[in-house]
């Protein structure tokens, strides 16, 4: 069963996600996210970097969980408030 506190979050530190979740380092590649930035946080590297942290949050999470879709219907279990 999917879990939301399983997610990449914006505030996580790079190396850990790197760590946790190995098929996420291409992703980081892609917005050229150098290694030298890998115990900062993604928020931090991606506003640094002229980067959206939510594009980010999201490429990352597809490609550690699958599709943007498997996560949208999880979304609309919660509620928002």
């Amino acid at each position: 069963m999917f879990r939301f506190d399983q997610l990449i979050r914006r505030d996580m530190i790079i190396r850990d996600v790197k760590r946790r979740f190995p098929q996420t380092i291409p992703i980081f590649e892609q917005f050229r996210i150098r290694s030298a930035c890998d115990d900062c946080d993604i928020e931090t590297v991606a506003r640094k970097n002229g980067i959206n942290s939510l594009d980010v949050v999201e490429a990352l999470n597809q490609s550690a969980f699958g599709s943007k879709a498997d996560t949208e219907d999880h979304a609309s279990d919660e509620t928002i408030i």
